[in-house]
């Protein structure tokens, strides 16, 4: 009776761990697709919709299944072949989501490779359920199917919760996607592997599966070392993205990159401290309206190449810094030449949470939270958040924000509505394109608010003689309104912020 009951108790500890492995898969899987399709609804909608269609197939099979084969060594089975094809998710990762995913539309590319990634996996999981259901029956039928089924979907669902705890807080924040995805694939061939061992597969097929598994195991370990590029300074996961940073030559200078989401966010030569990306040198606007500045604001710090320059040319401006990841203000220290400073503050924050909460008022605000062309936070670009913004500004502040997109002169123009949003906040406002303010192709734009009436006087001396070629060109880079259908473009609100689609149709249009 005892051997009994704690065979019923396995059964339940074993759901809880498949439950358990079903939401690490899920909270991962957003993590192994944002840096080639960005944190979007497109990827978010894609990774849900995929595992629980295949759930919800795995439940009605598994239903099936267990009436007509109700044995354990068929539910261990099926939990060694979760984590057999959990391994593939490895595979796929290493050797064909980057390169496929440059083929592959920015809207569907999400749907495919979750199809591809998590749908077997999820799909084996999901069977369980149904499957240690009826055994649970087959052993207390005296517990009646109503009980049963309560405490089966008790335990795979509370497993589900802590796995999405666990994922969240404290494995992705300590552990590599790869090291995540191999231990949960492990973790599932190892149960199922004990399970038919206990319940007497013949043991030369046992012996045959251990040797394929453990083949798979090595491979995949091996293959994954092998297969990251050295040379990298740092390589690591912050809490919201992988972040690495490596040197490599820029334009015939030694330079170096921090890069997450596989786009290059912050950068710096490393035999000067020229700024690298032609938006970043758009920080000196400031020198235009005020040229001691007491109070900046930097919502994105990425490298901190922005803070730095404040910081080193405005001998008494006090620079608070805005940056979501936690890991950046210390690899900026490291690796990018960022020094402690008693004029620096640094918020751990999302930027519009700390304009609402903060008390402090600004003169100047550079604002570039926007982390690639995949994902642009729409909470930031709304209406409501430029009138925060502004609401943060002294009289005669500037705000400096930089946007990525196309100027494209038809609708669904992400870069066109942004313009529109901001001149709806912003009674003063003047846009520079870093390319060429003809070109509709993707390029850096800048978006420059004025919080008074003072405007630019583009043939005065002191910007067509400045020493500051960013300044002296202001004009020759000046977007002109009459050019572009601002008044006919869509306002982005927090109630209405199509930046997915806007970003989707614009990617669209450059493989055109």
């Amino acid at each position: 009776m005892l051997l009994k009951i704690l065979h019923g108790k396995i059964i339940l500890f074993v759901v809880c761990i498949t439950g358990l492995s079903v939401l690490v898969i899920e909270v991962v899987a957003t993590r192994i697709l944002s840096p080639y399709f960005g944190n979007t609804i497109y990827t978010y909608s894609s990774i849900i919709s995929v595992i629980l269609t295949a759930l919800s197939f795995g439940y009605y099979l598994g239903g099936r299944v267990s009436d007509a084969c109700p044995y354990e060594k068929y539910f261990y089975g099926i939990i060694f072949l979760s984590g057999f094809f959990s391994f593939f998710i490895e595979y796929i990762i290493v050797w064909f989501l980057e390169p496929m995913s440059k083929n592959i539309s920015f809207v569907y590319g999400p749907l495919v490779f979750s199809l591809g990634l998590f749908f077997l996996p999820s799909f084996f999981l999901g069977m369980l359920t149904p499957f240690a259901i009826t055994l649970q029956n087959i052993k207390f039928p005296e517990s009646g199917i109503g009980k049963i089924s309560g405490e089966v979907f008790f335990w795979s669902t509370f497993g589900s919760i802590v796995g999405g705890l666990v994922t969240g807080f404290y494995l992705i924040p300590n552990f590599g996607v790869d090291a995540i995805i191999i231990g949960v694939s492990c973790l599932l061939a190892a149960i199922g592997f004990i399970g038919l061992f206990a319940y007497s597969i013949q043991t030369k097929y046992l012996y045959v599966l251990l040797f394929i598994f453990s083949l798979f195991a090595a491979f995949s370990m091996v293959q994954t070392k092998i297969f990251k590029q050295y040379g990298f300074l740092y390589e690591g996961e912050g809490i919201y993205e992988k972040i690495l940073v490596y040197d490599k030559d820029y334009e015939g200078r030694p330079a170096r990159f921090l890069r997450s989401e596989l786009n290059s966010s912050s950068a710096m030569y490393l035999d000067s401290d020229d700024m690298l990306f032609e938006y970043s040198k758009y920080y000196s606007l400031y020198s235009l309206f005020n040229k001691n500045p007491k109070h900046i604001l930097v919502l994105g710090g990425g490298a901190y190449s922005i803070p730095k320059k404040y910081l080193s040319e405005i001998s008494d401006a006090m620079v608070d810094v805005i940056e979501f990841e936690p890991t950046l203000y210390s690899i900026a220290k490291k690796y990018f030449k960022l020094e402690d400073s008693l004029r620096l503050k640094n918020y751990i924050e999302d930027a519009r949470k700390f304009l609402l909460t903060t008390d402090n008022t600004y003169d100047v605000i550079f604002n570039d939270v926007y982390l690639s062309l995949y994902s642009v936070p729409s909470h930031v670009i709304t209406k409501e958040f430029f009138l925060l913004a502004k609401s943060k500004l002294n009289d005669g502040g500037i705000i400096i924000m930089n946007l990525i997109g196309d100027i494209y002169p038809g609708e669904k123009s992400l870069v066109v509505s942004g313009m529109a949003t901001f001149d709806s906040v912003f009674e003063n406002t003047y846009f520079f394109a870093t390319d060429d303010p003809k070109k509709i192709e993707v390029q850096n734009i800048i978006l420059l608010g004025i919080n008074s009436n003072q405007k630019i006087d583009f043939q005065d001396v002191l910007i067509k003689e400045n020493i500051n070629e960013t300044i002296k060109n202001l004009e020759k880079q000046l977007i002109r309104k009459e050019d572009i259908p601002i008044n006919q473009a869509l306002v982005f609100t927090d109630n209405f912020v199509p930046t997915e689609m806007y970003t989707a149709t614009m990617l669209e249009r450059s493989l055109h």
